[in-house]
């Protein structure tokens, strides 16, 4: 089915495959927020991850030693930012901010070899017969195992956060952690162990960029994704299953504009190439609108660093 020369079941492929680098760096910073902690470094990782993934591929030949590595890069990042606000008690938005900068110069730093280094192509998933139904096909049976791979891990992030023990500590953790650690838990290796998984998913995102969306490295390949995922995890209301839907619909925003650029649309190319961030920038204001629905949602201890001898 066509609309204005847009294939509308390619368009829905599309935007699912925009979404994956948002969902995973979301899903991740999601967990962190939830254990109380304000990592606003995501950008960083990203693209950390995006160039560790890029020349671990190119160089192996593996697509998923790459994704691996890019997982490793993202962590190491978030490493320096959990020893950094945790042991040291650094201010979390202004050690986030450091982070993304600083990743951002190493990524450039470590790139300047691979510019032009094309890695080698993340395989699709085959469905056999399923791949050939029309429509449902191309939008469900066509995709690289990342795509799946981003919708499992919101289900498993909403599961352990909603079902398990685990996701009850972790959530206790990011309200209250006095009182958590009143109960014995380990409130530092607990934040700790969320912070290097939020880095791993950043990275992971990353990574998508370089391999699959735009396969070969340029500075600042991730074009402001990490800050995407950020404001996402606050327009999800802090909720897995809403990140899932937001990043679907940022990044239908993304493969929109693209689309509509190739179909020769009479709006400019600028206004198109900015509405993602429009769009991102108008979804905060609206959420700030209303802030006591907003401080509601909102882990009570996030942003707060604490020190057991307190």
């Amino acid at each position: 089915m066509d609309l204005g020369g847009i294939n509308l079941a390619v368009l829905v492929a599309s935007l699912m495959v925009a979404a994956v680098p948002i969902m995973l760096a979301a899903i991740g910073e999601l967990v962190v927020e939830k254990a109380g902690v304000l990592n606003l470094g995501v950008e960083g990782m990203m693209i950390i991850g995006a160039v560790c993934g890029l020349a671990t591929a190119a160089t192996s030949g593996s697509p998923f030693l790459g994704f691996l590595a890019a997982a490793l890069g993202g962590a190491a990042l978030s490493l320096v930012f959990a020893i950094l606000t945790q042991v040291f008690l650094a201010n979390q938005v202004a050690t986030g901010l450091a982070l993304t900068l600083f990743g951002l110069g190493l990524s450039s730093l470590i790139g300047q070899g691979y510019v032009g280094v094309k890695p080698p192509p993340t395989p699709r998933l085959e469905f056999g017969p399923l791949t050939d139904i029309p429509a449902v096909g191309t939008i469900l049976f066509h995709h690289d195992p990342m795509v799946y791979f981003s919708i499992l891990m919101v289900a498993v992030v909403w599961a352990v956060l909603r079902y398990t023990r685990t996701g009850l500590i972790l959530r206790a953790v990011g309200e209250n952690h006095d009182a958590a650690h009143a109960l014995g838990y380990k409130v530092q290796r607990i934040r700790l162990l969320a912070i290097l998984f939020g880095g791993a998913m950043a990275g992971l995102g990353g990574a998508y960029v370089s391999l699959v969306r735009v396969p070969q490295w340029t500075d600042g390949i991730t074009a402001g994704a990490g800050w995407i995922a950020l404001a996402l995890v606050v327009f999800a209301s802090w909720k897995p299953w809403r990140v899932l839907i937001g990043a679907y619909l940022f990044g239908g925003i993304s493969v929109l504009q693209l689309n509509l650029q190739a179909a020769g649309s009479t709006i400019p190319v600028e206004y198109l190439a900015m509405s993602p961030y429009l769009i991102t920038i108008l979804v905060l204001v609206i959420i700030s609108a209303d802030r006591g629905r907003a401080a509601l949602n909102a882990p009570a201890a996030l942003g707060k660093n604490f020190h057991a001898s307190r």
